[in-house]
């Protein structure tokens, strides 16, 4: 007596995988059993293999076609080039000399009429909160500093500076000055600060507190001080002896609450603008005038 029929391992798959995956997922090939017009069998490909491979493309690595696929559609933009893999960073905003005298303080060292990037030095200065912002600006391609003293004199003054180093970076450090020599100070109160190297120039822009607790090496800004100005090379992103032997300062003591635009002559002019040069001047002039006995 015969059994019931016996079941091909092939319809066990199909029906496995009609459970599984669904009918459009498992639609036959002739090729699978072999039969057929054009049909694959056990002894080899027969006709028909090369249209069907030009129907169906065939990939030497699935996994390397379906990275490449996938990084062309997340990382490259349409024109073919990788998105950038961070925003932008903002460029420095150009200091404002406009609001020099009524929205901040300015000192400006150098020729008549210069501004921010065609003064010998300049710094501006202004409340914001609880903190000050310092902009500094010089014609040097090592550092910009501004110190606070209790005199127009280097010794014992808090002195921030902007330094730039080998790598092209501004950074802002703290000094005290001991003597003729300024020391770093690890503490530093600048925060919020920005800095560029540009047209041979060192820019930069800075916060610091007011109000600080008690150290020598940090004054509070509430209390007014002598503006100390300096600027020169740096070796290493270390700075080195000031550009000039006796470098400019505040005529008076200076305070954050009070805004004025104050225009320094640097050495060329301050010839020429001497009260004995002018005298000199007129004295040669009324001589040409009126000739000689």
């Amino acid at each position: 007596m015969a059994g019931p029929p016996r079941q091909r391992p092939g319809a066990w798959a199909a029906l496995l995988c009609l459970l599984l995956a669904g009918p459009a997922a498992c639609t036959a090939s002739p090729a699978d059993d072999g039969a057929g017009p054009g049909g694959r069998g056990p002894r080899g490909r027969a006709r028909g293999d090369a249209a069907a491979d030009e129907a169906v493309p065939r990939h030497d690595s699935s996994y390397g076609t379906f990275a490449g696929e996938f990084y062309d559609l997340r990382y490259l933009s349409e024109e073919g080039y990788p998105f950038p893999t961070a925003p932008p960073v903002d460029p420095f905003a150009r200091i404002k000399v406009d609001d020099c005298g009524k929205t901040k303080g300015c000192f400006r060292y150098g020729k008549p009429g210069c501004n921010a990037e065609t003064c010998d030095y300049f710094l501006s200065y202004r409340m914001i909160g609880a903190d000050v912002e310092f902009e500094l600006s010089a014609d040097t391609d090592g550092w910009v500093a501004v110190g606070f003293s209790s005199d127009k004199k280097m010794g014992g003054d808090d002195v921030m500076a902007c330094v730039h180093d080998d790598n092209g970076r501004v950074r802002i450090q703290h000094f005290y000055n001991v003597g003729q020599w300024a020391k770093e100070i690890q503490r530093n109160p600048a925060r919020d600060e920005e800095g560029v190297f540009e047209n041979n120039r060192v820019t930069c822009r800075f916060k610091r507190p007011v109000n600080v607790p008690r150290d020598e090496t940090i004054v509070d800004l509430h209390l007014s001080w002598y503006y100390l100005f300096a600027w020169g090379p740096a070796i290493q992103g270390s700075i080195t002896r000031h550009d000039i032997d006796s470098p400019p300062t505040s005529e008076r003591v200076v305070s954050i609450y009070k805004y004025e635009d104050i225009f320094m002559p640097s050495a060329a002019y301050q010839t020429f603008s001497s009260p004995f040069c002018l005298l000199l001047i007129v004295a040669l002039t009324f001589y040409l005038l009126m000739g000689t006995p």
